[in-house]
C-alpha cells in the first residue's frame, strides 16, 4: 500500500477526538448534508433522510462488483447504511435508502464490523451512503483503530454534501467515492427534489479533490488515496453528462479518475417518469464515454476499449 491511512495519524495526535465532538455537536440541529433540516436527531426528531441518533446498517460484506482499484482481489470491504439525503425516484436499493431496512449498531459494533472486513482480507473500509451518519461512522473509529484497522476508508455518497462535514473529514477519509448526478436543476428537482443539485455537488467535488487529489493506486493497482467520482449515464440525456464531465476536466482534473455507469434501470417509482422509464441504450453510453474523452477523460474509462466506444 501507498502510505499509512491518514485517520490514523489524526487519532494519535489527539484529533479525531475533536472531530467526533464537531459531528455530534452537528446533530442536535441537523446540517450534515445540503438540505440542512435542523433537527435535533439526538432527541429523537427526524428530517428528510428519516436517520436517527444510531447509524443502521443494512449490510456489510466483501464487495467485488464495485471499481477494480477498491476491489483488487480480495474486494471492497462495503458496508451499506440504511437512509438516505437523496432519496432519489429510481433508487435500486430503495428498501434500504427509502425503507430504513438494517439494524441499529453502536459504535463498538461497527467498529467490529470493520475489523472483521479487514481480517477478510478487504483492501478497504467503503461506507455506501454515509452522509447522515459522519459522527457515527467517525465516532466508532478509534475503537476500530485500537483493534488494528489500517486500511482506507471510502466515502461512497450521492454527492450532495455539505462542504462544512467534508472539511471536518480532512484527514478521515482517504478516498472520496461521489455521485455526479444531474446538471440540470429540473431533473434534480424532478429525481430527488434537490433543485441545487449541481451546484451543491460542484462545490463538495471541489473541496474532496483539495484534499485528496487525483486517484492514487500501489504498484498492484489498488487505489490508497484520492478522488473516484461516478457519473450514471440515463435516458434522454437527463443526467446533463456533458456538462458533469466538462466541469469534472475543466475545473477539477483530466487525471479525474470518473466510473461512467451504464447500469442503470428503472427500479422503484422510475415507471411514473415516461423519459427515465427504460433501461439507458448502448448509444447514450457510447455518447458519454466519447463525451469524456472530448475533454481528455481516461482513466477509468479501460472497459469501454472496443470498437463501438
Amino acid at each position: 500500500m501507498g502510505q499509512s491511512p491518514s485517520y490514523v495519524a489524526l487519532y494519535e495526535r489527539g484529533e479525531l477526538a475533536e472531530r467526533i465532538s464537531a459531528l455530534r455537536t452537528i446533530l442536535r440541529n441537523c446540517t450534515l448534508c445540503a438540505r440542512r433540516c435542523g433537527v435535533d436527531r439526538l432527541a429523537g426528531e427526524l428530517g428528510y433522510c428519516r436517520a436517527g441518533a444510531k447509524a443502521v446498517v443494512a449490510s456489510a460484506f466483501a464487495h467485488f462488483g464495485e471499481e477494480a482499484p477498491l476491489v483488487g482481489t480480495c474486494g471492497s470491504g462495503t458496508i451499506f447504511l440504511a437512509h438516505c439525503n437523496l432519496r432519489c425516484v429510481f433508487c435500486q436499493n430503495f428498501d434500504i435508502s427509502h425503507g430504513g431496512q438494517g439494524r441499529e449498531v453502536t459504535a463498538s459494533a461497527l467498529a467490529e464490523t470493520m475489523v472483521a472486513l479487514q481480517e477478510l482480507g478487504c483492501h478497504n473500509i467503503n461506507l455506501v451512503t454515509p452522509t447522515h451518519f459522519t459522527p457515527q461512522i467517525v465516532e466508532a473509529l478509534p475503537a476500530a483503530i485500537e483493534r488494528g484497522l489500517r486500511v482506507p476508508l471510502v466515502y461512497n455518497c450521492g454527492g450532495y454534501e455539505s462542504v462544512e462535514t467534508i472539511a471536518l473529514l480532512e484527514g478521515i477519509f482517504d478516498i472520496y467515492m461521489p455521485d455526479a448526478k444531474f446538471a440540470q436543476r429540473a431533473a434534480a428537482t424532478r429525481y430527488c427534489d434537490a433543485p441545487d443539485y449541481f451546484e451543491v455537488n460542484k462545490r463538495a467535488l471541489r473541496e474532496m479533490h483539495r484534499q485528496v487529489g487525483e486517484l492514487r493506486t500501489d504498484s498492484e493497482g489498488i487505489a490508497y488515496r484520492g478522488l473516484l467520482i461516478r457519473h450514471l449515464v440515463m435516458p434522454n440525456g437527463v443526467a446533463g453528462s456533458e456538462e458533469v464531465l466538462g466541469f469534472i476536466a475543466e475545473q477539477l482534473s483530466p487525471y479525474s479518475y470518473v466510473n461512467i455507469m451504464a447500469q442503470y434501470r428503472p427500479c422503484y417509482q422510475a415507471h411514473r417518469y415516461p423519459e427515465i422509464a427504460r433501461r439507458v441504450t448502448p448509444r447514450e453510453v457510447a455518447e458519454a464515454v466519447s463525451l469524456a474523452r472530448s475533454f481528455g477523460l481516461y482513466r477509468g474509462l479501460e472497459e469501454y476499449s472496443g470498437a463501438w466506444w
